[in-house]
């Protein structure tokens, strides 16, 4: 068996390769390791392999007196490797490790051919995980497709059926390819049940796509969120369209990115860490820019939208060129940490990434503490007081102006949040806001002005049906048909998904 190993012709070695592997024997996985290292020798008639500087029979797997000599190595072509490979890779398939067997049969579930199928066996029958078990059935499946007996080719194809990966489906469809007038699939029967496997294949497809769009739909909502949450406060309390709201979450990504630079400085023990630190202060350096903002420019032109919106604008402008000066023009790395990296698989072919999830839990936690906040707190009720009636809070005793830089603060504080979300799933550059200042509006004038239930609705509403019709047709065609969408509604209903109550707006 071991001597068709060093044999000159490639069919010898792939036949002595597939017996070892059928013998399941421990000897033979340091055989087959040995050649794949090509630390296999042969010497006369003797196989050997090396285990540092001790040389071990192939056959017996005793240690040798010593190294015969003159040996030359087992050569091992790319076919060979590639048999190899497999073969190594279906005896991790007993290991006692759970892990180790997962990944194996992970690694089987495109590249699996018949010789493989005695290992499977032994494999299926003392395997007790679920998981494993699967995986392993569907190799079994692909491995019998090349069986020369056409039940069994059957019946593996019946089981493919059953999966829904799209290599299964690949897999499948090239049974179906014609050369001239025959088919790779001699068979009538096994090519009409490949075509129902493959309607099979494609409809749990075309769910597990659709969960994958709406998770990313929510986690493109949750960011709109944080965005949003601040402008709806600014806009709602002073009716100011800030357009510097964008380098706002700008401002926060850079603050990450700087604190990550003082972790691996200063703190490199903990760098994974780097992310929560980043929170408080990205909400602090992003709400100075913002009562700053509204202390040095927007107060002197309340009551002027156009010229409010216009000096907004050349302030987004110039946070911008400052984003360069200080970092540079290019995009600036910010690495995911230890913890948010990878991913949950729920389904075969669906898996959520631990980052986006993250995202998720934190807008919510954001959401819940701007709303104790407002409903909570002598702030909130000034802010609410000023929302709703501005002349009648300040008959009352509250100090508007006050009350404006700190609801301007808050807002761009929780843009600063939004910023450290961003920065953990995209690019951080000088123009990273710009994307997201008219999506930050929409929200709001499809929430309603001020209201928090309606912009949480509206934005995970339009994160959601984004990604939807991003899969469908596109992201400008997504882009456009949502904004119709928007169009068309606010000319049905200008308050919004929520109208703001109050006497100032009854009246």
């Amino acid at each position: 068996m071991v001597k068709k190993l060093f044999a000159d012709d490639s069919d010898e070695k792939l036949a002595g390769i597939s017996m070892l592997l059928a013998s399941g024997e421990p000897q033979a996985v340091a055989v087959l390791r040995a050649m794949n290292d090509e630390a296999l020798f042969v010497a006369g008639e003797q196989l050997f392999y090396l285990q540092g500087e001790k040389a071990i029979d192939a056959v017996s797997g005793a240690e040798l007196s010593r190294k015969p000599d003159p040996a030359e190595s087992v050569v091992v072509n790319n076919r060979v490797r590639a048999k190899l490979e497999n073969a190594l890779a279906g005896l991790k398939l007993l290991d006692p490790n759970k892990d180790v067997r997962l990944a194996a049969a992970r690694e089987l579930q495109t590249n699996v051919g018949p010789g493989m199928l005695p290992v499977l066996e032994q494999a299926l029958s003392k395997e007790s995980n679920a998981q494993v078990k699967t995986l392993l059935e569907f190799a079994y499946a692909q491995a019998s497709l090349q069986s020369e007996d056409a039940a069994v080719r059957l019946k593996a194809v019946r089981d493919l059926g059953k999966s829904q990966s799209p290599a299964v489906k690949s897999l499948l469809l090239a049974l179906l390819q014609k050369t001239g007038d025959s088919f790779a699939e001699p068979d009538v029967q096994v090519r009409t049940a490949a075509q129902a496997s493959i309607k099979s294949i494609e409809s749990r497809l075309v769910w597990s796509d659709s969960i994958n769009n709406v998770f990313s739909g929510l986690s493109l909502g949750s960011i709109l969120l944080l965005a949003a949450l601040g402008l709806a406060i600014t806009y709602g309390v002073m009716g100011v369209i800030n357009m510097a709201h964008g380098e706002l979450l700008m401002v926060g990504a850079y603050t990450t990115y700087a604190m990550q630079g003082v972790f691996r400085s200063y703190f490199p023990g903990v760098v994974e860490y780097y992310v929560i630190a980043a929170i408080p202060a990205a909400f602090i350096v992003a709400a100075l820019v913002g009562m700053a903002l509204e202390r040095l420019v927007i107060r002197h032109l309340y009551g002027r939208p156009l010229e409010t919106l216009l000096a907004t604008w050349g302030i987004s402008l110039c946070l911008i060129q400052a984003a360069r000066v200080i970092f540079g023009a290019q995009n600036v790395e910010v690495s995911n940490p230890e913890w948010m990296s990878g991913g949950v698989e729920v389904f075969a072919n669906v898996i959520l990434p631990w980052n986006r999830i993250y995202i998720i839990a934190f807008a919510v936690g954001v959401l819940g503490l701007v709303w104790l906040l407002l409903t909570r707190t002598r702030l909130g009720l000034f802010v609410r007081a000023v929302t709703q009636n501005r002349p009648m809070a300040s008959c009352v005793g509250v100090h508007t102006g006050r009350t404006d830089m700190l609801a301007f603060g808050l807002g761009a504080g929780i843009a600063g949040l939004g910023g450290v979300a961003l920065s953990q799933i995209s690019n951080v550059g000088p123009d990273m806001g710009q994307g997201y200042i008219v999506d930050s509006f929409m929200v709001v004038v499809l929430g309603g002005v001020g209201q928090l239930a309606g912009a949480v609705w509206a934005a995970l509403g339009l994160g959601i049906v984004t990604k939807l019709i991003e899969g469908w047709a596109g992201a400008v065609i997504a882009k456009i048909v949502v904004l119709v969408i928007i169009i068309l509604f606010i000319q049905k209903r200008p308050q919004g998904l929520f109208a703001l109550k109050g006497r100032f707006v009854e009246s």
